[in-house]
């Protein structure tokens, strides 16, 4: 008899007889990949110039001073686990950085086990433990909660897409646990925070001001108001009312996670959001089953998944694990449930040093203008009123009037959205900008890696400074075809030289330079 007879269920009717979670598994964990794999290549490609051992922030300073502060390194490690506590020379963090982008592909590609994602879970802690300021956003701890989850999907070792072991249901509830308190997190905290929420006015401003637009942000911006007030709406009843169907059964837990994943699509179309969005996909994955899937994906790999199950050999062990999980879990979301429905809700926050269960919220304030720094350089041996400034262009913070706002995301310009917080603050609360100019002033190729481009390439310049400009989009179809146009507001950094004590004192206490003689 052929594999596939007469009489052999389709997938779909097979699902609903029995509804399982066979294809979720599947496509949660390629997802996953995908996200983990975005993020080791952002380490591969960032983590030397930011936090290497001549970075902007060397990461042996702040592992120095945290065993300070605790005691030891060990006493360190234990408050904040990372294997950087064992040395950070560049290789290691470049090697630890490619390790993951190799154990991301396996996942990517259909092979994944816990031990996989095990690993990539204490890899990227590892980064991120060390990551300071560059590392200090909302998804970094998602990525680590999200991820540990998808730990207990797996067969301890056989890494198959469709192993022998049939995935735990627990965990899908606790992926929609997460997904819940995500979504949550986010509606309250803007409830609770802007006033422009309350009266659906932010979006007249957030697709210009957010950290790193696109070219549709600005098609956004322009919309009329009735858009954007129904858009304000639309983002309450996704996050506010959505997530609290994510637990029901069948076709009402498949509505919510339309609702929530057709808002997490537009939220890509709209802006430069890291990997956030695409993030937060892997927990509403979880809101669907096989029955939906089956219609969706190829039938071969429906078929793959409907033998599978037919042929699945459970693990108790594997049960009882799932189920300490989801105790451990529920003690956990004490503190972040707690904080849910404080009047002084905060948002992206850990409440225990594994990141195991966290608090989420996002943009629960919107700025009104945008102010963003332009570094410029001349290589004048003295300024006058005559000295030609060049200015340098970033990869993704507005410059040059005419230069079109790219598409990165999910890849993740970290300096540019450290830029972006700079601009509404001060270089004191911002010191490693003044290493920036040190790097600028010393042509050093691999901080000017992180740049678009170099205006100095023969030799760097005398002198750096910094202005700060209130950017708006121009208007589409202007006559000039100018995608900004932009008001300066002063100085922001004065003109530095190599030589300016003021400069070199500052970067000598914080340890970026030797102190002189």
């Amino acid at each position: 008899m052929s594999p596939v007879s007469s009489e052999t269920p389709s997938p779909a009717t097979a699902a609903r007889a029995a509804p399982s979670f066979w294809l979720t598994r599947f496509v949660i964990l390629r997802w996953l990949g995908f996200v983990y794999l975005i993020a080791f290549l952002v380490s591969v490609n960032q983590i030397v110039p930011l936090l290497g051992e001549h970075g902007l922030t060397p990461a042996a300073l702040f592992t120095q001073r945290a065993a300070a502060h605790f005691g030891s390194r060990w006493a360190a490690c234990l408050q904040t686990p990372s294997v950087f506590w064992a040395g950070v020379p560049d290789s290691f963090m470049l090697a630890v950085s490619w390790i993951g982008v190799a154990l991301s592909l396996a996942v990517l590609l259909g092979y994944a086990n816990a031990i996989i994602l095990f690993l990539l879970w204490a890899l990227y802690m590892s980064i991120l433990n060390i990551g300071q300021d560059w590392y200090s956003y909302g998804w970094e701890i998602q990525l680590l909660e999200t991820g540990f989850l998808a730990i207990f999907l797996c067969p301890l070792l056989d890494g198959r897409p469709f192993p022998r072991r049939p995935p735990p249901t627990v965990v899908f509830w606790l992926f929609r646990w997460l997904i819940f308190r995500i979504m949550l997190g986010a509606g309250l905290i803007k409830l609770r925070g802007d006033s422009c929420w309350r009266d659906l006015t932010c979006l007249y401003y957030h697709y210009q001001t957010q950290p790193l637009p696109n070219p549709f942000s600005r098609l956004c911006h322009f919309q009329p108001h009735w858009f954007q007030k129904f858009g304000v709406l639309w983002n309450f009843f996704v996050e506010l009312v959505a997530p609290w169907f994510v637990f029901a059964p069948g076709m009402w837990r498949h509505a919510a996670g339309f609702f929530l994943f057709s808002f997490q699509l537009f939220l890509i179309f709209s802006g430069n959001l890291s990997f956030l969005n695409w993030l937060t996909i892997v927990p509403i994955l979880a809101c669907f089953d096989d029955f939906l899937l089956a219609r969706l994906l190829p039938r071969s790999l429906a078929e793959r998944a409907r033998r599978a199950a037919a042929q699945a050999q459970p693990s108790p062990a594997h049960h009882i694990t799932a189920i300490a999980l989801a105790l451990v879990i529920g003690l956990l979301s004490i503190e972040p449930v707690a904080n849910l429905i404080s009047p002084g809700q905060i948002m992206n926050t850990s409440f225990n040093r594994l990141n195991l269960v966290n608090t989420y919220g996002a943009f629960g304030s919107v700025g009104r203008e945008r102010t963003d720094l332009v570094f410029e350089g001349a290589d004048d041996p003295v300024l006058t009123e005559a000295t030609k400034w060049k200015e340098y262009q970033f990869k993704g913070q507005p410059v040059a009037l005419d230069r079109r706002p790219p598409f990165v995301a999910p890849y993740q310009l970290r300096l540019d959205w450290q830029m972006w917080f700079a601009a509404m603050s001060t270089a004191d609360e911002y010191p490693w900008t003044l290493n920036f100019v040190w790097k600028l002033l010393h042509n050093d190729g691999p901080v000017l890696s992180l740049l678009a481009d170099n205006p100095f390439p023969q030799k760097p310049p005398r002198y750096v400074r910094a202005r700060i400009y209130r950017y708006e989009f121009a208007p589409p179809g202007n006559p000039e075809g100018a995608w900004w146009k932009r008001t300066p507001l002063g100085l922001w950094l004065p003109a530095l030289s190599a030589d300016d004590p003021r400069l070199r004192s500052v970067l000598a206490a914080y340890g970026w330079i030797s102190k002189e003689p």
